[in-house]
């Protein structure tokens, strides 16, 4: 499993390596480039399912269809 994910800023474009938690959803970022608070889009359970390069540890173990707990 990866616990590392960049995330990419969606309103500046800026990417921040980040470790993701393994015990609880991360529902919020503020980017460290522009400041603009980043949260989950629709249908998706956290913002490194939404903007990083690997999805949640949930998703990785059990599937797409995994809920972050």
């Amino acid at each position: 499993m990866q616990l590392q994910s960049t995330l990419t800023c969606p309103g500046c474009g800026h990417r921040s390596a980040e470790t993701m938690p393994t015990d609880a959803c991360q529902f919020f970022y503020d980017c460290t480039g522009c400041g603009t608070r980043l949260k989950p889009k629709a249908g998706d359970c956290c913002v490194f399912c939404s903007y990083g390069t690997v999805p949640c540890p949930p998703i990785q173990q059990n599937g797409k269809d995994a809920c972050c707990s």
